[in-house]
């Protein structure tokens, strides 16, 4: 029988659980200080687990970060709330407000402590092929029908899921945790890196010559370099360069069914959100933002900062800083300019000329 849906997060079948905590340890955790009357109105000494303020009970910790949900917070049991400096008046007498600049940055700190990441076995299973010359270390976890190609090395800490595959001489850093049916080659990974299941790495990128008699599919002879701490979503597509490497910089995020094209260089912290796509030998530099289903040609520069929107096709450089959305890319201003002009026109009475013109085309008269 289907279990019914529930509010509360953290299911113990699923994740693992730590604590009880008390509100000094919160506070530590996420560099708060504690109120003057920390316990006052039976507020519980101790503190369980997270949850969203209109499912949370008095032994757990939930937070405001927008303000549509004063509503849910003037309402909440929750023993603890972290809100900012704007909404800590507004927290019931019956919780305990964490001030801190950053709410969510700070529940995701409360959350992680109180659902810590899966340890790892340190176990290879006996359905994984490791062929001659693998390196793994002996704290690694190796899943089901996995398969790891002669010479590659996997880290200390890694977790390579079942039917993932990691081709010859490929290099995991340490703590990686490799999903399930994910597939790596020609691939060097820092520390700390995610790939969720189904992510392709490293495979042959998108070229070819034209001859007379048809297509000659050029050699890619570059790698795919994955820095520390980037996370790539399930089903994203990630190709190794043709003459010189495909770069993702330290800490990116890229969302599922991201494709990235031969020698592409994201830098440090980009976000790539899903069906997104970035054609080959185009960089980004640092803390760039690329929104869903958005299309970016091959051979241009996205600037320092800069925000592509949504299904924008870009189709040149990008200044650092700038926001651009449409097809072609263009500032945001100027985009929002161009709709409300279309709508002022499409409002407009068709002029009687043309209407008469219109009707005797059709034989009316």
């Amino acid at each position: 029988m289907l279990s019914p849906a529930s509010d509360a997060p953290g299911d113990a079948r699923f994740f693992a659980r730590s604590g009880p905590f008390g509100l000094e340890r919160l506070a530590e955790c996420i560099s708060a200080s504690l109120p003057t009357s920390n316990r006052a109105n039976g507020v519980a000494a101790s503190f369980t687990g997270v949850a969203p303020l209109q499912a949370a009970g008095p032994d757990q910790v939930s937070f405001l970060d927008n303000r549509r949900y004063l509503k849910q917070l003037a309402l909440t049991r929750a023993g603890v709330v972290i809100v900012s400096p704007a909404f800590a008046d507004q927290v019931p007498a019956t919780s305990t407000a964490l001030v801190t600049p950053d709410p969510y940055l700070a529940w995701a700190l409360v959350a992680s402590l109180f659902h810590p990441r899966l340890s790892v076995s340190g176990s290879i299973h006996p359905s994984a092929v490791v062929e001659p010359g693998a390196l793994i270390d002996p704290s690694a976890e190796i899943g089901a029908f996995a398969f790891v190609g002669r010479d590659a090395v996997v880290g200390a800490g890694c977790s390579i899921g079942s039917h993932a595959s990691i081709g010859a001489g490929v290099i995991i850093g340490s703590d990686c945790r490799i999903g399930t049916h994910a597939s790596v080659s020609h691939s060097i990974l820092g520390d700390r890196v995610t790939l969720f299941p189904g992510a392709r790495i490293g495979q042959e990128g998108f070229g070819f010559a034209v001859g007379k008699a048809g297509f000659v599919t050029v050699p890619q002879l570059g790698r795919v370099l994955i820095e520390d701490d980037v996370e790539i979503g399930a089903n994203a597509a990630i190709d190794r360069g043709s003459a010189q490497d495909t770069v993702i910089g330290a800490g990116s995020r890229l969302d599922n069914l991201v494709q990235i094209g031969h020698n592409v260089r994201l830098g440090r912290c980009c976000i790539v959100v899903s069906q997104a796509g970035i054609s080959g030998s185009t960089e980004l530099e640092d803390y760039v933002t690329i929104a869903a289903q958005a299309g970016l040609i091959g051979h241009i520069r996205i600037g320092r900062k800069a925000r592509v929107g949504a299904q924008c096709g870009v189709m040149s450089d990008v200044e650092p800083g700038a926001d651009v959305i449409g097809s072609p890319a263009m500032p945001f201003r100027e985009f929002f300019r161009n709709v409300a002009a279309l709508r002022r026109l499409a409002r407009r009475p068709a002029a009687s000329g043309t209407a008469a013109s219109t009707a005797g085309e059709n034989g009316a008269g």
